[in-house]
């Protein structure tokens, strides 16, 4: 493996002093938060997401798969070579009991309770002290079993249809995913039986409105990325035929997700899902004063926006906010869907990014290549010893940050 940059790279005095002899350099386009094929993604893999880079000019990204940093290596190896600076990341999704008993969304619009976290600028190589790992491990293990309960009652209502024809966890496994089976890769799964059983359109449409029994079948058959996502939502997820009911024991505590990441040497990183195309947000985030307070509550000083999601106007009011009160802003385009769209992020409207969110964006992943960098070395990081964000020394993270992305994406080989 090729061995971690950073750590070969100069002092912080001698990387600040560099940077700011040269002229400003252009703000490279950043991308926090991508899920690759270690997990699930509309990518089909890791090379393919750094030929998209490149070819749309995003020169930082952010590998942020579920539950795991299987990936690092290849994402490391192929950053590297592309000379594209990698942000080393997780997402875990923990429970708020509290908020689950009282029906409140945080940011899942169709789950109350539960909380999609990140961590952010994770040790490379990934390691956890051992009973973290087995926390991390017991949540992998517990969403496999319901991956294949899934599996199980597909079957069920598949055979119904057609005796010949069965999924299996290790077909999927093999021809789908890596080492994790996600919903997702059962649907991909699903298509494919589907499509290999039926070759001509109309029979296909007859198989998938059995399947989908009273809400009938209606997406473009046409169009792979609209089946599976309908698969999912009609067969797969809540009132479809296959669905299983996640157990709690799936997610872990909130608390117990953030000491997972602190121990991996990240920051703990609150996903903003905001408004839905009505105008509606969660009852966690209607409020931005009060998710503030929430945030500040757990300790999360870190947001993330993915702003496919958003219109810009509550996007900018939004970032405004958290950018004022101190927080480090992250933005991302998650690509956790067969869909596929640029890397270079968006609004809703398909616009980039304007000047002053592209400017926090830059500053957000500043901090955490500077965080990065510092543990590499085994200094501290932008967390003090008790997981604290030491914001007397937020200009001082972007200003070094920005010189090791520089530094980095411009190297010669």
């Amino acid at each position: 493996m090729t061995s971690y940059l950073l750590k070969d790279f100069p002092g912080k005095d001698e990387l600040i002093f560099e940077f700011e002899s040269m002229p400003e350099p252009e703000i490279p386009q950043v991308n926090g938060h991508i899920h690759t094929p270690y997990s699930f993604s509309s990518f089909f893999s890791m090379s393919q997401i750094f030929d998209q880079a490149l070819e749309e000019n995003v020169r930082v990204l952010g590998i942020n798969d579920f539950f795991m940093a299987d990936g690092y290596n290849d994402f490391y190896e192929l950053a590297h070579d592309n000379k594209i600076f990698p942000m080393f990341n997780i997402e875990i999704v923990g429970l708020l009991k509290k908020e689950q008993y009282k029906n409140f969304r945080i940011n899942d619009p169709n789950n109350p309770g539960r909380a999609y976290i990140s961590g952010k600028g994770l040790d490379f190589p990934f390691e956890l002290d051992p009973a973290m790992e087995c926390m991390l491990h017991n949540i992998r293990y517990e969403n496999q079993i319901h991956t294949k309960e899934i599996i199980e009652n597909a079957n069920r209502v598949i055979q119904e249809i057609d005796l010949h024809l069965a999924l299996k966890y290790s077909e999927i496994k093999r021809l789908f995913a890596k080492d994790f089976v996600s919903e997702r890769h059962v649907s991909r799964a699903i298509r494919a039986l589907v499509y290999a059983r039926c070759p001509k359109s109309p029979e296909r449409k007859d198989f998938l409105d059995l399947l989908c029994g009273e809400m009938g079948f209606n997406a473009d058959l046409n169009d792979l990325a609209a089946v599976e996502n309908e698969i999912r939502a009609k067969f797969l997820k809540s009132g479809g035929r296959a669905y299983v009911l996640e157990d709690s024991s799936a997610f872990l505590p909130v608390p117990e997700v953030l000491q997972i990441i602190i121990n991996a040497g990240g920051i703990p990183c609150y996903s903003v899902l905001l408004d839905d195309e009505a105008g509606r947000c969660t009852e966690y985030e209607a409020n931005k004063q009060i998710l503030h307070n929430e945030l500040i509550a757990h300790r999360i000083h870190c947001i993330e926006f993915l702003p496919y999601r958003n219109d810009v106007e509550i996007l900018r009011d939004y970032v405004d906010f958290f950018h004022k009160n101190g927080f480090v802003i992250t933005f991302g385009t998650a690509h956790s869907t067969p869909d596929n769209k640029p890397l270079r992020v968006t609004t809703r409207d398909g616009k980039f990014l304007d000047e002053k969110l592209a400017a926090v964006s830059n500053e957000g992943a500043s901090i955490i290549a500077a965080h990065q960098y510092l543990r590499s070395r085994g200094e501290q990081g932008y967390l003090d010893i008790d997981g604290n964000p030491r914001k007397e020394k937020m200009n001082e993270f972007i200003t070094l940050g920005k010189a090791i992305i520089h530094k980095f994406i411009s190297r010669e080989t």
